[in-house]
């Protein structure tokens, strides 16, 4: 998951197994900026930002590239997270 500056506050098992790498070293990090290739930053941002603003996404499929620099592709489910309070 991403907090509303786009950075990395949440990262699973299964997102580090894909990506190789590990939660310590995605937490806090643009997940658009330094984790998802160049051709689909403005597709995955507009993706992700719909999500801040209530407008969900299911099965977008897009790129990306493990640590050690392979390919794979992923599907995203843009959900938005709310507090208590109904607070993005």
């Amino acid at each position: 998951g991403i907090d509303t500056a786009g950075r990395v506050n949440e990262w699973n098992q299964k997102a580090a197994e894909i990506t190789q790498r590990p939660k310590s070293e995605v937490m806090g990090h643009d997940l658009v900026a330094e984790f998802i290739s160049p051709d689909f930053r403005d597709s995955v941002k507009v993706v992700l930002d719909n999500a801040l603003n209530g407008v969900e996404t299911a099965n977008f499929e897009f790129p990306l590239y493990t640590k050690q620099g392979e390919r794979v592709e992923v599907l995203l489910n843009a959900t938005t997270r709310r507090d208590a309070n109904g607070n993005v």
